[in-house]
């Protein structure tokens, strides 16, 4: 199970390291702007494909009963969550499923909130539905981000009709506890918002901290809750497409299920081959010695990027995106990047897609030989090197 292989990444259609030119950055940077890994998926899911693919046959239909009971194993063996095989929809991945939500609960004009920073899909999103996003800024306490309820409270408006939550949040990496997520879950009843979880990087937590799902830590709001979930992060698999939307209320769960038989959509059956076979105890095994590895990677870039006078990356709890706050280096945006970007030849997510007050930040990834980590660290302080 190596995760050193440094593989050629340009050239190959990725969407990431084949667009680093948007950043002005050459063929010879270290691409980092988006959430995927640079390391094959486990050994069972290119087992599984292969095996799948050598077969030759490409025709309708799927292991639609085998591929739901390996999900709802991984999410009661990982999670402790206990699922109803009739409570799983499955969408075109994770950014489908946000953009159906939005389609299915709400109109065009209406709000959709979130807690920033956030993922920056979920305002795009909301735009390009054509509804308004609304930011309920969180609160930098004692070096993490904590829930702001007076001012989401002051954010809300009759037109809101969604509220989309980050649960291990991107991009702080923060494992939220049952009584935090109990909050959410009241905040959205009081306000009669349909509540949305997105957890896709559930699988990626860090010892030491615990993922609870928003479903077991407050049951008593399913007839308002829907869950999101992929094997996309976890095991690299966002390019086949799959996702799984949970939805326990029999009356959401028909909504939904009624939109996607009239977009007459069904999932790609290679995509529910390499989500059956993650879902399984070798992809267990897998996950455990990625995460040890991402652990180190973690260990090294924060200890390097730290050592960078004014530069803090926050710790992370979960997911393998670190949160860089540049703040402290009297910087301005345009002057981070210019270091970054083009000194460096580095291309992290932009703190200003996450929402206001970021934009002195950058978001970074840790999936990845660790040769590109040490590179990275490298050349960060080089970038820097007139602040030692």
């Amino acid at each position: 199970m190596s995760f050193d292989t440094l593989h050629p990444m340009i050239g190959t259609f990725s969407g990431k390291w084949d667009s680093m030119g948007n950043f002005g950055v050459g063929p010879d940077g270290i691409a980092m702007h988006v959430a995927d890994s640079d390391y094959p998926t486990a050994p069972c899911v290119i087992e599984a494909v292969t095996k799948e693919a050598q077969r030759g046959i490409f025709n309708y239909g799927f292991d639609r009963k085998g591929y739901v009971a390996s999900f709802c194993w991984w999410m009661q063996t990982r999670h402790n969550w206990t699922i109803d095989p009739d409570w799983v929809l499955t969408t075109q991945g994770l950014g489908m499923a946000i953009a159906l939500c939005l389609d299915v609960w709400s109109e065009p004009g209406d709000d959709i909130a979130f807690f920033t920073p956030v993922y920056h899909e979920f305002r795009l999103k909301s735009h390009r539905a054509h509804r308004n996003h609304v930011e309920l800024p969180m609160a930098l306490v004692d070096g993490r981000y904590e829930l702001d309820w007076d001012a989401a409270e002051a954010a809300i408006t009759p037109k809101t009709k969604v509220l989309l939550f980050c649960s291990p949040q991107n991009p702080s990496g923060r494992v939220w506890t049952v009584e935090e997520l109990r909050q959410v879950a009241e905040f959205a009843a009081r306000h009669d918002l349909i509540l949305v979880s997105d957890e896709v990087h559930a699988d990626l937590v860090f010892d030491g901290s615990t993922h609870v799902p928003m479903d077991v830590a407050a049951p008593e709001h399913r007839d308002r809750m829907v869950t999101l979930f992929a094997a996309s992060k976890t095991f690299n698999l966002a390019g086949l497409r799959v996702g799984q939307i949970v939805i326990p209320d029999e009356k959401l769960r028909a909504q939904m299920a009624d939109r996607l038989t009239a977009l007459n959509y069904d999932a790609a059956s290679l995509g529910v081959v390499a989500s059956q076979a993650a879902y399984s105890p070798e992809g267990n095994t897998w996950v455990a010695a990625q995460m040890a590895y991402l652990a180190e990677n973690r260990r090294i870039f924060d200890e390097g990027v730290n050592a960078i006078p004014g530069v803090w990356s926050m710790p992370l709890q979960a997911t393998y995106l670190p949160w860089v706050d540049f703040s402290g280096t009297g910087m301005s945006e345009a002057e981070i990047a210019q270091r970054v970007n083009g000194q460096a030849g580095i291309t992290p997510a932009p703190g200003n897609w996450f929402g206001q007050g970021s934009e002195l930040w950058n978001r970074f990834v840790l999936a990845t030989p660790r040769a590109t980590i040490e590179e990275t660290v490298r050349r960060l302080q080089s970038a820097f090197a007139d602040l030692q």
